[in-house]
C-alpha cells in the first residue's frame, strides 16, 4: 500500500518496492485514488523506497504530470535519475537525486571560502560544505561556473559528487589526492612564502587573461556600486558622492575574476595548483579583485590581527607581508611610490565592502563591529580625497 501525506497543499506520495509491466497498473490506480481523495495543486513523488522502476513506471509519471502540471521527483537514486536524465524527464520536471550521507565530524579544514569550508575526509577525498542550510542551488551554480572555468582553460577541481552532510547542509565531493593547500605549503615550510606568492601571482595572471562572457558571473562593477550606494547613509555627502563616481568610472570588463583569491582557496597537487573555490567567479576590471586579496590578508584583520591565524592561519605579518609582495609581483615593480598608489585604490574598494558588510551584520551593536567600521570610515576619509581614478 503506498504512502501519502499533504504538506501545506502539496500532496505527498511515497512509492516503494519495484514497479514493472505486472504490477504497474496497480501501483496506478492506487495513485490515482490517492489523488481523489487528496486533490492538490502541487505533488511530490518521493522515490527514496523504489528500488526499481520499469518503462511502465515511467510512464505513470508521465501520465501523473499530465494530471498535476506541478510535479516533482524527490530523492532519486542516481540509477533510476541517469534514467530520467537520459530519456529527458530532467528536462520536463523537477528530478532531485537522493544523496548519500557523509560526517565531517573530527575532519581537518583545509580550505575556507565566503560561502563554505573545505574539509578532507579521507587521504584521497575532500568535500566543500557549504553555509547556507538550504544549499543545492548554490552547488549548482558552482558545479557550472566550474565547468565554465574548466572549459576556458583553468586548472580547476572538478566535483564528481553532492552529498548531505550529516551535520547539516550539503557538500560537493572532489578526488584530492596528494593535494596541499597554499596554506599548509607554509605552514610545513614544503615552499617559501617567496614561492607560494610567486605561484599564486601566476595563476592569478592567467585567471585574468580569460575573456569569458557569460549571464552567470556577475559583474564586480554592478556589485560594487551596490555598495557604495549601501554607504551614502553613512559617509559624509562629499565622500560618498567621490566613491560612487570613482567606481562608476572604473571601464566595463568581461576579464575574468576569482572573487576570493587566498592561499586557502588553492591546492598543489602533483605540482599542479587548482582552484577549489568557485563559487565567486566574476568578471572586472583587476581592480576589483585586489581588493579582495586586500580583504583577505589585510582588511578583515585590521580590528584583529590576531583573527587571521584563526581564518587563514598564519600570522597577521605573515599575511601583510604575501600581500605587499603579491601586488608588487602583479604590478612587476619593485617602486614602492607605484605599489602604494595602487593599494590606495584596492583599500577603497576593499574599505567600502567591509564596512557595508560589517554595517549590514548590524555591527555598530558589538564592540568589534564598531571599531572596525570606525577603521573603514577613517580609511576612506583619508584616501578618497588622494584618489581621482581607480584606474592601474
Amino acid at each position: 500500500m503506498l504512502k501519502a501525506r499533504q504538506d501545506d497543499g502539496k500532496l505527498i506520495i511515497a512509492l516503494n518496492g519495484n514497479i514493472t509491466s505486472a504490477n504497474a497498473p496497480e501501483v496506478e490506480a492506487q495513485v490515482l485514488d490517492l489523488l481523489e481523495k487528496n486533490p492538490c495543486q502541487s505533488l511530490e513523488i518521493d522515490c527514496d523506497q523504489l528500488a526499481y522502476s520499469s518503462s511502465a513506471g515511467l510512464r505513470i509519471i508521465l501520465r501523473l504530470k499530465k494530471k498535476v502540471d506541478d510535479t516533482v521527483l524527490t530523492n532519486v537514486h542516481p540509477e533510476l535519475y541517469d534514467i530520467l536524465d537520459m530519456t529527458g524527464f530532467t528536462e520536463m520536471m523537477t528530478v532531485q537525486k537522493a544523496y548519500r550521507v557523509i560526517s565531517v565530524k573530527g575532519c581537518e579544514v583545509i580550505g575556507q571560502g565566503s560561502n563554505g569550508r573545505i574539509y578532507r575526509i579521507d587521504p584521497d577525498t575532500i568535500v566543500k560544505v557549504y553555509l547556507a542550510p538550504d544549499s543545492l542551488p548554490e552547488i549548482h551554480r558552482e558545479r557550472e561556473l566550474s565547468r565554465l572555468a574548466f572549459v576556458a582553460g583553468l586548472p580547476t577541481a572538478i566535483p564528481y559528487d553532492v552529498v548531505r552532510i550529516e551535520e547539516g547542509g550539503f557538500g560537493s565531493v572532489f578526488e584530492m589526492l596528494n593535494a596541499e593547500s597554499y596554506v599548509d605549503l607554509l605552514l610545513t615550510g614544503e615552499k617559501s612564502l617567496d614561492e607560494v606568492v610567486e605561484m599564486s601571482i601566476s595563476l592569478l595572471r592567467l585567471i585574468h587573461s580569460k575573456i569569458i562572457r557569460s549571464d552567470i558571473l556577475p559583474d564586480m562593477k554592478v556589485v560594487a556600486l551596490g555598495w557604495a550606494e549601501y554607504l551614502k547613509d553613512h559617509l559624509p555627502a562629499d565622500q560618498a558622492d567621490k566613491l560612487y563616481s570613482l567606481i562608476s568610472a572604473v571601464p566595463e570588463d568581461d576579464h575574468l575574476l576569482h572573487g576570493d583569491y587566498h592561499v586557502k582557496n588553492i591546492l598543489l597537487q602533483n605540482g599542479e595548483s587548482l582552484l577549489i573555490d568557485m563559487d565567486t567567479l566574476c568578471h572586472g576590471h583587476p581592480i576589483f579583485e585586489l581588493a579582495s586579496i586586500f580583504n583577505a590578508y589585510v582588511g578583515f584583520g585590521l580590528s584583529h590581527p590576531y583573527g587571521m591565524r584563526e581564518f587563514l592561519g598564519i600570522p597577521f605579518a605573515s599575511c601583510v607581508d604575501f600581500w605587499r609582495k603579491s601586488l608588487a609581483l602583479y604590478l612587476d615593480t619593485q617602486d614602492e611610490d607605484r605599489i602604494n598608489e595602487v593599494e590606495a585604490k584596492a583599500k577603497i574598494i576593499g574599505m567600502t565592502r567591509i564596512m557595508r558588510r560589517e554595517l549590514r551584520r548590524d555591527g555598530m551593536h558589538h564592540e568589534e563591529g564598531r571599531k572596525l567600521i570606525e577603521i573603514c570610515r577613517k580609511g576612506l576619509a583619508d584616501l578618497l580625497p588622494r584618489v581621482d581614478t581607480l584606474e592601474f
